[in-house]
C-alpha cells in the first residue's frame, strides 16, 4: 500500500506530481502521430495512383518507394530529416549571412519521419483494398455514363476505405510506436518525458511504468475509434456465412 501511495503522489497532479507533464507529453505523442499518420495518408495515395498506373516507370518508382522505406530503420529516416534538413537550413542562413547553427525543429522532423514511413504500408494497405474491390462495381458506374472524378469520390474511394480501414488501423498502431524513437531530436513526448521524469525523481520504473499504462489506454482508445468506423463502413453490407 506504501508504494501504491507514493507512486500515485509522484504521477499525481499535486505540486510534486508530474501528472501535468505526463498528459502534455500524451498530447504531444498524439500529435505528432496524427499529423505524421496524415501525411503519410497523402502520401501513400499518391503512391497507389503510381502503382495502379499504367506507366512502368511510375510503377517502377513507387514499388522502389515501398521496398525502401520498409527496409531503412526508422531511426535512421528519423535522423536523415533532422542533420539533413538542419544542413539544409544552415545553407539557407548562411545565405543571409547567419553563420550559426539552425536545428530542423523537432515536431516536423517526426511528423515528416513517421509520414514518409507510414506512406509506405499506407500505400500497400491501398493498393490491397483496391485490388479486393469488385471489378463490375466500377464497371457498373462506368457503364450508366459517371465521369472519372465522380466515380472516384462516390464509388472507387468508399469501397476502398472499407477494405483498408482494418489496415489503416493497424499502421496507425506502428506509427504510435514509432513516435517514442523522435525523442532523440529532442521532443518531449510520452517516452522523452518519462526519461526526464525518470531522471529527475531516480523513481524510473514508476515513470517507464506509467508510460506502458499511458501508451496502452491511447492504443485501446484507438482501436475503439477504427472498429467504430469499419462497422460504420460495413453498415448493411452482407457478410459470408
Amino acid at each position: 500500500m506504501a508504494f501504491i501511495g507514493s507512486y500515485l503522489t509522484l504521477i499525481g497532479f499535486g505540486p510534486t506530481g508530474w501528472g501535468w507533464l505526463l498528459l502534455t507529453a500524451v498530447a504531444m505523442t498524439i500529435g505528432v502521430s496524427v499529423c505524421g499518420f496524415l501525411a503519410g495518408t497523402v502520401i501513400g495515395s499518391v503512391v497507389t495512383f503510381m502503382q495502379l498506373s499504367r506507366h512502368m516507370a511510375l510503377r517502377w518508382l513507387a514499388d522502389c518507394y515501398t521496398t525502401i522505406l520498409r527496409g531503412v530503420p526508422d531511426l535512421l529516416v528519423i535522423y536523415l530529416f533532422y542533420f539533413g534538413g538542419s544542413a539544409f537550413l544552415g545553407t539557407v542562413g548562411g545565405l543571409f549571412g547567419y553563420q550559426g547553427f539552425i536545428g530542423m525543429p523537432a515536431f516536423l522532423t517526426g511528423t515528416l519521419a513517421l509520414g514518409v514511413v507510414s506512406a509506405a504500408y499506407q500505400a500497400e494497405v491501398f493498393r490491397g483494398a483496391y485490388r479486393s474491390v469488385a471489378r463490375g462495381e466500377i464497371e457498373a458506374a462506368t457503364a450508366v455514363g459517371m465521369r472519372p472524378w465522380p466515380k472516384f469520390r462516390r464509388i472507387v474511394a468508399p469501397l476502398v476505405l472499407r477494405y483498408a480501414i482494418p489496415g489503416l488501423g493497424n499502421t496507425w498502431q506502428l506509427v504510435l510506436k514509432e513516435s517514442a524513437l523522435i525523442s532523440v531530436t529532442g521532443l518531449v513526448e510520452l517516452l522523452r518525458q518519462s526519461q526526464i521524469a525518470a531522471g529527475s525523481t531516480r523513481r524510473p520504473f514508476e515513470f517507464y511504468l506509467s508510460a506502458v499504462i499511458l501508451y496502452l489506454v491511447v492504443t485501446w482508445f484507438s482501436s475503439i475509434v477504427f472498429k467504430r468506423m469499419e462497422a460504420r463502413t460495413t453498415q448493411g453490407v452482407r457478410r459470408a456465412l
